[in-house]
């Protein structure tokens, strides 16, 4: 009996072991297949216009850096990192307020019109940016931020999916904590900022690491909104490099390379709080 028993036991860990070496298989497959882009990419960056265009080897017959002197010599790339920075990080800052705010005040509050609201809110989600494009360009027209960072800040300061995200952790704090800091003399500005922001700060951070994500790689607003180089981000790089009858493909690759370096940095260093954020929201 007991020969039987090791015997099943060894065959258990077997087929465990087989399983767990499959599904890892399975994923670096996977891995390589969403990687190729990327290191094709890389690879492009350090090969000559003639060369890429022939595309016959892997890897380069000759590495050069003369499409990265490119960028940096014929593209105020400075610049433009510069307003990407401060679009990525002021419109990432300005959109974890007011999604925390408007989330206290939808989570603990009690007031007319209120789940109306909200509703109309999360609908605001469902509707396509391409639907809202020209009442948007129109819109930041009227008001003079054409052709300025505040058109690619202000109006992406307050956005649904960070309402709701903020609103349904607030919502499982207990109301005792708030309605305790209210005895004790607690405004509700310091009861948000003392109690509430301390307790989702999770939350906080998963929707931080999504919005710098998504406001450093926006290509589309910035092609609309922005007219003078000077003022262009990162992405728009790669159209600079590319014109209606040729194109440098090596110089948008090396550009490719440098607005991926960043986001990537960003997601290396926040690589656990961004696999706990796509947890987060799938959880809420």
């Amino acid at each position: 009996m007991w020969i039987g028993g090791i015997d099943m036991w060894k065959s258990l860990r077997i087929r465990r072991a087989i399983t767990q070496g499959a599904i890892i298989l399975i994923m670096g497959l996977f891995m390589l297949l969403f990687m190729m882009p990327y290191a094709i990419m890389l690879l492009n960056s350090f090969r000559d216009k003639t060369e890429i265009m022939k595309g016959a080897t892997i890897l380069p017959t000759r590495y050069i850096t003369d499409n990265y002197i490119t960028v940096w010599t014929k593209a105020p790339i400075l610049s433009w990192l510069k307003n990407s920075v401060i679009v990525s990080v002021v419109g990432t800052l300005l959109m974890l307020f007011t999604s925390s705010i408007a989330g206290f005040v939808f989570a603990k509050y009690t007031f007319r019109w209120k789940n109306a609201i909200f509703w109309f809110i999360l609908a605001t989600m469902m509707v396509p940016a391409q639907v809202t494009m020209i009442p948007s360009f129109l819109l930041i027209d009227k008001l003079g931020m054409y052709d300025s960072l505040q058109s690619l800040i202000i109006p992406r300061m307050v956005g649904g999916f960070g309402i709701f995200l903020c609103r349904q952790f607030i919502e499982d704090i207990p109301d005792s904590l708030c309605e305790a800091a209210s005895i004790d003399g607690a405004s509700d500005l310091f009861v948000y900022r003392n109690v509430i922001i301390p307790l989702i700060l999770p939350a906080i951070s998963a929707l931080a690491i999504f919005e710098f994500l998504s406001k450093w790689n926006d290509y589309l607003g910035p092609l609309i909104y922005l007219a003078n180089p000077k003022n262009m981000t990162m992405p728009l790089a790669i159209t600079f490099f590319s014109g209606q009858r040729s194109s440098d493909i090596g110089a948008i690759m090396a550009a490719s390379a440098l607005i991926m370096l960043p986001v990537t940095l960003v997601f290396l260093a926040f690589q656990k709080q961004f696999v706990k954020g796509i947890a987060i929201t799938g959880m809420k």
